[in-house]
């Protein structure tokens, strides 16, 4: 089982700022709504709080405090071309050390994230709104895993 004790401390704060980067891709990736979608992202991590015990690194991740990159970006692109690097970054640094399971735990959980912030305010009468679904199809790809 791979722990934060395995990462640098650069390392660590890299997997834990890659999640709330994908959650504000998808909350820039349309107008309005912010304020519900800080919540869905607040909510997916107290959900996966509840699933303690199944992944010790998952565990350590969804314990921490959500941790947002304090970078300033000039466009909500620029904020998306760096959490995208973020996230292929991120996962490089887990297929390094951890196991391929937790690896694919931590995606999971990022595209579940993503999704639940997307679904917290409705748009022209839909769930997930067409430039949030490109966000999250983006996130995923960036992640090399699959919907789902």
């Amino acid at each position: 089982m791979t722990a934060k004790s395995d990462f640098s401390a650069e390392e660590w704060q890299l997997i834990l700022e890659a999640p709330p980067s994908a959650a504000m891709i998808v909350v820039t990736a349309q107008r309005g709504g912010t304020f519900r979608e800080s919540i869905a992202m607040a909510r997916a991590y107290v959900e996966a709080r509840q699933q303690h015990g199944e992944s010790e690194l998952l565990d350590e991740i969804v314990a921490a405090k959500p941790e947002r990159d304090h970078t300033h970006y000039h466009s909500p692109e620029e904020l998306k071309q760096h959490g995208l690097q973020h996230l292929r970054d991120s996962v490089a640094v887990l297929e390094r050390k951890a196991t391929p399971v937790e690896v694919d735990e931590y995606r999971r959980f990022i595209v579940t994230l993503a999704h639940k912030v997307a679904a917290a305010h409705r748009e022209h009468g839909q769930d997930v709104s067409e430039s949030e679904q490109a966000a999250i199809d983006d996130i995923t790809a960036a992640l090399s895993t699959t919907p789902g």
